[in-house]
């Protein structure tokens, strides 16, 4: 009888643990899909931001280009030793047929 009572709590024991486990298990599962979904979100937002940042850098880059031909423009008529004559292009044979 005793070694019947002692399996009998063993196995009752060893039930509460699967049940500890099954319910630790379903916790870490529910964590995990909901940190899948922070990075998913994350990662939206990074994408987001960073098409923000090269529509930025790129208007930024203009900007300097056409303050950088004012500058010369005014050069050319505030102080002359300074401007930069614009480089010459050639043109092809479809361009010099255009441009005449």
């Amino acid at each position: 009888e005793r070694k019947i009572a002692d399996h009998e709590n063993a196995i009752a024991t060893a039930k509460e643990a699967i049940e500890t486990l099954a319910q630790e298990i379903a916790a870490l599962t529910a964590g995990i899909k909901e940190l899948d979904k922070s990075v998913a979100e994350a990662t939206e937002q990074r994408k987001a931001e960073n098409s923000d940042y090269k529509e930025l850098m790129s208007s930024n880059t203009a900007a300097k280009e056409v303050l950088g031909f004012a500058k010369n423009r005014l050069n050319k008529f505030y102080n002359p030793k300074l401007y930069r004559a614009p480089p010459k292009r050639e043109l092809s044979a479809e361009g010099r047929i255009e441009a005449s």
